[in-house]
């Protein structure tokens, strides 16, 4: 949950950063955008490299040493001198090294462990992410406050990265990590049960899945990383903004624990279809001109809710709809396609307000993108029976 937490640092504090950035250097808000956008381009084609490294060697190996490796690629964005190109480069190193702490690390090693509840514990893994959707905005904007941007973003890597590492080195293992008692027979490896990389690949409910986690990604992302100025142009305080951030953040929360709650007690493709399109009423109630505070905060809630609920779904459907046995590589597919959207959808928002200086077509183009990611995966029909495929952990190996 915490390794999650610090995955999710980055998308969830830059919108803080927009402005700031924007008055001292002068950049557009899809030039500093653009940076999201780079960190989608390297996780399309190495995120499946770096789940298939995962299958091999697994979590431990791969996120010790990826912890340290982001923290400080996070801190280096206070060395910023005004060039844009400068901005662009450190979002290239930010983008490799964040390859060994994303999504995939985390949802294998409690994928490997949990079979009977795990939805529920994939919903407390990805917690991390509302848990900094929650605290990361108050925290960042009073770091901007009290000691500048700057300082901001050399305290956060330091506290959160720093807080991830150590837990990690100490606590986080997967199947791949268990050792027998002393006292107990050397056990076989542990059978690991799923569709092949190519299997997955044709699978009409993979397709599904991955479709609407595309979309979902990419509207979510827009919408919580133009959050502040979006929100401000409504006449709201960045102070105020901060708040019904953490209170997005807090519905994040119950999206992932209710949703993982609801999948291990029930196989209704409308848990699914509800949940991704919340955004869409979402859209409609910060469209609103004259929108009162209670109608923002119940858009933001509806927001945050499915920004919990939507990478639980698709982790879980994954590994239901294709198994564990090369889980890390399917996933990573996933996690690409989440990565291209978290990307691509802030930049496409900024180009908008560049353009049309107003963000209402985003809303209006948010309200079709929620309802379709509902509808595809309403019905993905039941979950598959796995064949056993002999010793297939050494098969993964």
């Amino acid at each position: 949950m915490v390794g999650m937490s610090f995955t999710s640092l980055a998308p969830a504090v830059l919108g803080f950063f927009i402005e700031p950035l924007s008055q001292e250097f002068g950049w557009q808000r899809a030039q500093i955008s653009s940076g999201l956008m780079i960190y989608a381009l390297f996780a399309v084609p190495f995120s499946p490299l770096a789940g298939a490294l995962v299958d091999r060697r697994g979590s431990r190996v791969i996120a010790i040493p990826g912890i340290l490796l982001t923290a400080s690629a996070f801190a280096a964005f206070s060395l910023i001198n005004g060039s844009i190109n400068q901005w662009i480069g450190l979002w290239f190193l930010y983008a490799f090294v964040a390859l060994a702490v994303k999504s995939t690390v985390w949802s294998a090693a409690v994928s490997s462990l949990f079979s009977t509840s795990r939805g529920l514990a994939l919903a407390v893994v990805f917690c991390g992410t509302a848990i900094t959707q929650t605290a990361a905005p108050l925290l960042t904007q009073w770091l901007i406050d009290g000691f500048g941007w700057r300082q901001a973003y050399v305290w956060l890597a330091a506290g959160w990265g720093g807080t991830t590492f150590v837990l990690v080195v100490l606590f986080l293992k997967d199947a791949r990590d268990r050792k027998p008692k002393t006292n107990e027979a050397v056990s076989a490896p542990p059978v690991l049960l799923g569709l092949s990389f190519r299997e997955a690949m044709r699978s009409p409910p993979l397709r599904r899945v991955a479709a609407a986690t595309l979309l979902i990604s990419a509207l979510i992302g827009a919408m919580l990383i133009h959050q502040v100025p979006i929100l401000t142009g409504k006449g709201l305080s960045r102070e105020t903004v901060a708040l019904l951030a953490a209170t997005s953040g807090l519905a994040s929360l119950f999206g992932k624990l209710g949703t993982g709650w609801l999948f291990d007690r029930s196989r209704s493709g409308w848990i699914g279809g509800i949940s991704l399109s919340l955004p869409a009423i979402g859209c409609v109630l910060l469209l609103q001109p004259s929108s009162s505070f209670e109608l923002l905060v119940l858009g933001m809630v509806l927001l945050g809710y499915a920004a919990g609920a939507y990478l639980q779904l698709c982790t879980y459907l994954t590994s239901r709809y294709a198994g564990i046995l090369h889980f890390g590589k399917i996933f990573g597919v996933m996690a690409s396609l989440m990565a291209l959207g978290t990307g691509s959808g802030p930049v496409i928002a900024g180009l908008i307000y560049d353009h049309f200086n107003s963000y209402v077509p985003l809303l209006i183009g948010g309200i079709p993108v929620g309802l379709i990611c509902g509808l595809l995966v309403s019905r993905l029909g039941p979950y598959p029976e796995f064949p056993e495929r002999g010793n297939d952990l050494a098969q993964v190996k």
